[in-house]
């Protein structure tokens, strides 16, 4: 089986401040064919996330426009789903950015706390025809705080989908705040060996953690090395003794491929001229390819791209440049 490898934390260099930019989502085989975000909509959700100073349904609104933001740009079908009380806000059919996107902008907040029980056994068992009719592989993503206070307990019910559905797997994005609910949360992901289970706060703060959450669910494996740890000085390719050491582990995977030619990619963020980050992308790339030349990779087998400026993650952030100031490793 094919793995997807990730070396320490981005192959990077100091540029400076960004300039804006819009973060594109990541290539990749698919891993299923369908998903649904399903949205617990109950009175507990209104409740202040205490970490991040905003309602639960509001970070979970931000959280999904992330996400949305960076699954690639396949022939999904999806849908936008609430449970307690049930609300069908975009029904499944073929996935569109924009209007996931829109769609997830319509979810509510500010609905009374009290009043609003949680039954999302109840509501799953609902949404029972509409799971069928998922195109296989599909997947569940479930985002709640885990309180489940009335009606058929949800992590019967999950297994019962599970049972009559095998190529489902139910994925979630916690907001759990309490002991029980977060019982709940680890109860249904006991269910499944691949079911995800992702802090909403961190998804909320961190373009790392969105593109492991969307490789996770979206993406089947690949024989991609992406290099996270490989720093660059300000305006320089020399590598430092923590990039070398990044490399060694690198060398140590391709030689597990002696078969395969190499293809080494560098990238820059936004910031400066074209010609200019292509061509330090281009002495990015030629210095890992050195590098691991003298690791004993043939300079035959590799070939050394200066992609120039990347837009695959957000600009905007220091960490989604950070993130595109990278050099990535394929086999062909």
């Amino acid at each position: 089986m094919k793995t997807l490898r990730y070396l320490a934390l981005a192959a990077v260099m100091v540029l400076g401040l960004a300039v804006a930019a819009t973060a594109a989502a990541p290539t990749c085989n698919k891993k299923v064919n369908s998903f649904d975000f399903v949205v617990d909509y109950s009175g507990s959700m209104m409740m202040q996330n205490k970490q991040l100073k905003l309602d639960k349904i509001v970070v979970a609104k931000n959280v999904l426009q992330r996400i949305n933001s960076s699954i690639p740009a396949l022939d999904f079908n999806g849908g936008l789903h609430t449970i307690t009380p049930n609300g069908v806000i975009i029904p499944q059919g073929p996935w569109d950015r924009a209007a996931m996107g829109a769609g997830i902008d319509q979810l509510k907040t500010g609905f009374p706390i009290f009043g609003r029980m949680t039954g999302m056994g109840d509501g799953l068992q609902k949404y029972e025809p509409f799971i069928s009719a998922m195109q296989a592989p599909s997947a569940i993503i479930l985002v709640t705080d885990g309180d489940n206070n009335r009606g058929i307990n949800v992590v019967d019910e999950i297994r019962q989908l599970y049972a009559s559905q095998r190529d489902l797997t139910v994925h979630i994005i916690s907001l759990a705040d309490n002991a029980k609910g977060e019982a709940i949360i680890k109860e249904i992901a006991a269910l499944n060996p691949n079911s995800v289970v992702v802090r909403a706060e961190e998804l909320a703060t961190s373009d790392a953690a969105v593109e492991r959450f969307v490789l996770a669910v979206f993406c089947q494996d690949e024989d991609v090395i992406v290099l996270r740890g490989v720093h660059f000085a300000f305006n320089s390719y020399a590598l430092d003794s923590k990039a070398q050491g990044i490399l060694n582990e690198a060398a140590t995977i391709i030689k597990e491929h002696p078969n395969q030619k190499v293809i080494l990619k560098g990238w820059t963020d936004y910031i400066g001229s074209d010609a200019y980050n292509k061509r330090l992308s281009q002495n990015r790339a030629n210095s890992v390819k050195n590098y691991l030349e003298k690791q004993g990779i043939p300079a035959s087998r590799m070939t050394a791209i200066g992609c120039g400026k990347s837009f695959k993650y957000d600009n905007h952030t220091e960490e989604g440049r950070y993130m595109n100031r990278r050099v990535e490793i394929s086999f062909e």
